[in-house]
């Protein structure tokens, strides 16, 4: 079997944070989006 990746291996250390950057920053959007919705809903409610 060949491997298909351009790039060589990562050590476990590199693929761990890349994975860990990942998801704090998906987590971070759906924060912002969170409290987007928040403030959006507030807004009516005031209105």
């Amino acid at each position: 079997m060949t491997n298909k990746r351009d790039k060589p291996p990562k050590n476990a250390a590199e693929t761990r944070e890349d994975r860990l950057k990942a998801a704090l920053k998906a987590n971070m959007a759906k924060r912002k989006a969170q409290a987007r919705a928040r403030k959006a809903s507030d807004t009516d409610r005031k209105e």
